[in-house]
């Protein structure tokens, strides 16, 4: 098995490419509402969209849940470790 580690705030992530991990799901699977950052911004979780998310996500990397992890094509925001282990063991 390959594993790739990628430091997205080093390196962030552009709009394709988080489209691309979204595979056509909704951008909120991604979003970190609990975050520090999104707190701080004030704003109101049910106004968002999707494209407003994905803007947020881009100018602010800690507002995309992490860690993200994709296994064949299967996409994981926010999977704690022991969820990882047993997704990684099938």
């Amino acid at each position: 098995m390959e594993i790739n580690d990628r430091d997205f705030f080093k390196t962030p992530f552009d709009r394709a490419e988080i489209e691309a991990l979204l595979q056509g799901n909704p951008a909120s699977d991604m979003f970190s509402f609990r975050s520090p950052s999104f707190k701080a911004l004030g704003l109101e979780q049910t106004k968002l969209s999707d494209q407003d998310l994905i803007n947020l996500m881009l100018k602010e990397p800690r507002l995309i849940r992490r860690p993200i992890a994709k296994i064949g094509r299967k996409v994981y925001f926010g999977a704690d470790s022991k969820v990882l282990a047993e997704m990684i063991k099938s």
